[in-house]
């Protein structure tokens, strides 16, 4: 009876062994011992192994891959930003006592779902002595720093003693964003990479060339060539002359070179996505000819510059990419899809011998044996079940196929078919031949015969869209970070192959929040002891002067009153009502520049003079302004009321946050009458809309959430002059 015992032991031993893990976002496959914690604090160094320390992913999706000391290096500014430690990085060949070492392990031992090696696994070790990190490549040890980060909040500082292996389940792990048809700035989309790569997402694919629907049946040919159609990619090249008119709205090469280094500086790669032939439009505006038929979204693939003028498109481009992979669209085109076949065949052949990169595009034409058919080197990206049955149609055809159903699609702020936010809640019940956990391999979340084997190989990962399907004025930037906000840790879990059930993501998602996620704050949170985040009345000021070895000046501090200590400073001179006068020759400053939901800015103020549209505050993310009415312009676009201030008046002037909502009161007061405080706004409120054009046939009025302008009052593009009593910040609604 005892070998049997011991048998069962062992087994008994195994299975705890493998199902052990710590609850982050995504879980991590990690056996604790009962022998203690180690305390985050304790940490002094951290210690990379000089064997490695220029050691570099030179397997994965990127062409720029960070080394091990790179990696280092971002892992030691997040520990101080994050959570306020201060480490040293060294070399050194050992682990040392309260020091993390990041070291190279055994590639061999970290494997995906289709028992392929990959070079993203890591060992995690936590002793009495420190933390050891050891990753098949430095992106492995990278994903391990994120573990640490995470584990350090949810257990508040207290690692618990143990060890063990993880790795992701599929290669490809992402979201995509439609930046053609909205415009999004470089600081937004590193810092969109920043917050992946928290919960270890991978790839980020960018959407850049696009237009709105072409309703054939309402625009005329005219018409068409006037739509809002963008290309946003910049080049002074002669030979692109003409295709991008908005260099405002465009990413420069350095600016390009800019986003996929910080990206890739934090283990995400930017996946490139200039689209054709049909989302063609701004190619046809820019070479009318091109055009197919009355449908000008759509390229005349037949024409004989059709397939030279995009090889020339890509030429200008290829070395801008710092991805083994480029996308080329091919998405919804309803022409004759033998010449689509051979499009699509002529780019992959082309971008191979210019480059050596591989293409992808959108499911669109299956194969069929009357087709002269796209090559299996090119790899599938599906989006819809009307397109395409990604399983039947391209995997069984040995077909690579990107997972990016629109079970979890998003279209910014309005859509008949699709939500505006995703659809987290199908993460957890996705999968219908179990009714549990949906996964990659998960094509069709209702009918299970039409999905894969978990461990087919030819299922790539999968990746998220966001569409803007009505355009740059229907959402600002920040739209499409809460459209994914809980989505994207919901997703990353499962795209690891991470097993969180609903409550215990609801658990860790609300405490890794801001400031423990680093490198972004694109909520635009302020820290504040109280739901007062400043408060600043025009009597409560000191004179200072400073002192530089080139210079002596003077300000005055704006004392703020809400206990925070976030004085801001102007060279405003007071009145002798002693409130501020404002005017284009000085400012009022404060610390900040921008507040996210939720919140109550106001004011106190009178405007004396204006000349032409004026600043009244801006922030970097929005401005308020008199247009004349009262207007908010954010991310490139006015929002207009109907009511504005009057001239010569005191007014108790708030913009209010509220959720995905923005609102404006205008109360007509005297210098001594009250400043409304937070929330308390008596005044009749008015909202913010944004007005979206739908497909040519209708309007819809949707509410917009912008972030409050707090950086700057007056100043030299203000262009009004008057007085300020006081100005509050509020972080209620």
């Amino acid at each position: 009876m005892f070998l049997p015992y011991l048998v069962w032991l062992a087994a008994f031993s195994h299975v705890i062994l493998v199902t052990s893990r710590l609850v982050g976002i995504p879980t991590v496959s990690f056996t604790a011992s009962n022998e203690g914690t180690y305390s985050i604090t304790s940490l002094k160094s951290l210690i990379v192994d000089p064997k490695f320390a220029e050691s570099r992913d030179e397997t994965g999706e990127t062409l720029i891959p960070p080394s091990l000391q790179d990696f280092a290096k971002t892992f030691a500014d997040d520990l101080h930003d994050t959570l306020d430690l201060d480490v040293d990085i060294s070399i050194a060949d050992e682990p040392a006592s309260d020091a993390i070492f990041l070291t190279l392990g055994d590639p061999t031992k970290y494997l995906l779902v289709n028992g392929a090696q990959t070079s993203e696994g890591y060992s995690l070790s936590v002793d009495s002595s420190g933390i050891v990190i050891s990753g098949a490549s430095p992106l492995g040890v990278w994903w391990g720093t994120r573990t640490i980060l995470q584990q350090a909040v949810l257990s508040d500082g207290s690692l618990p003693y143990g060890e063990g292996d993880d790795a992701p389940g599929w290669n490809i792990r992402g979201m995509m964003l439609d930046a053609a048809r909205h415009y999004y700035p470089p600081e937004f989309v590193i810092e969109m990479c920043s917050y992946m790569s928290f919960f270890k997402q991978n790839t980020f694919q960018l959407h850049l060339s696009d237009n709105l629907y072409n309703n054939v049946n309402l625009y005329s040919r005219e018409q068409s060539l006037q739509l809002y159609a963008r290309f946003r990619l910049w080049s002074d090249s002669e030979d692109l002359a003409g295709l991008n008119q908005h260099k405002n709205e465009s990413y420069t090469k350095e600016q390009f070179e800019e986003i996929q280094s910080a990206c890739a500086s934090r283990g995400v790669t930017i996946i490139p996505e200039i689209e054709a032939p049909g989302h063609a439009l701004v190619i046809v505006q820019w070479k009318p000819e091109l055009g197919l038929g009355n449908d000008l979204s759509l390229l005349n693939i037949s024409h004989p510059e059709t397939i030279p003028t995009m090889k020339t498109i890509w030429g200008t481009f290829l070395d801008w990419f710092h991805s083994k992979t480029v996308h080329i669209g091919a998405d919804e085109y309803t022409g004759d899809p033998n010449e689509y076949n051979r499009f699509v065949n002529e780019m992959a052949d082309y971008m191979s011998q210019e480059s050596g990169k591989s293409i992808r595009i959108w499911g669109t034409f299956p194969p069929e044996p009357e087709y002269s058919n796209i090559d299996t080197k090119v790899s599938v990206q599906h989006w819809a079940f009307f397109e395409d049955d990604p399983y039947h149609d391209y995997i069984l055809n040995n077909y690579s196929v990107l997972n990016s159903d629109d079970t979890y699609y998003t279209v910014n702020k309005y859509s008949g078919s699709y939500p505006q936010v995703v659809n987290v809640a199908r993460t957890f019940n996705g999968n219908p031949a179990t009714g549990g956990i949906w996964q990659p391999y998960v094509f069709d979340t209702k009918v299970a015969a039409n999905n894969p084997e978990k461990s087919n190989a030819l299922v790539l990962g999968a990746v998220t869209p966001l569409w803007n399907d009505y355009g740059a004025n229907a959402s600002v930037f920040s739209e499409a970070y809460y459209a994914w906000k809980d989505g994207i840790p919901a997703l990353a879990d499962k795209q690891w192959g991470g097993d969180l059930s609903e409550s215990e993501f609801s658990s860790a998602f609300s405490t890794l929040g801001f400031p423990y996620i680093p490198g972004q704050n694109l909520d635009r949170a302020i820290l504040s002891t109280s739901s007062t985040v400043f408060n600043y009345t025009s009597k409560s000021s000191i004179e200072r002067q400073h002192f530089t070895a080139l210079a002596i000046w003077k300000d005055t501090a704006i004392l703020d009153q809400s206990g925070n200590g976030y004085d801001a400073s102007t060279n405003c001179p007071l009145t002798a009502e002693s409130t501020l006068s404002i005017s284009p020759s000085c400012s009022l400053e404060t610390p900040f520049s921008s507040k996210g939901r939720d919140y109550t800015l106001s004011l106190k103020l009178r405007v004396d003079e204006l000349s032409g549209d004026a600043t009244i505050i801006s922030g970097a993310d929005s401005s308020l302004m008199l247009t004349p009415s009262l207007t908010l312009f954010a991310s490139g676009n006015y929002y207009r009321l109907n009511s504005t201030i009057p001239v010569g008046n005191w007014v108790n002037l708030s913009i209010i946050g509220r959720g995905n909502r923005t609102f404006a009161s205008v109360q007509e007061t005297s210098l001594d009458g009250p400043l409304p405080e937070g929330s308390n706004v008596s005044a009749t409120e008015e909202e913010f809309l944004a007005i979206l054009g739908i497909n040519g046939a209708s309007f819809v009025w949707a509410p917009i959430a912008i972030e409050a302008p707090i950086r700057q009052i007056g100043g030299t593009d203000a262009s009004w002059s008057g007085q300020l009593a006081s100005m509050s910040l509020s972080s209620s609604a």
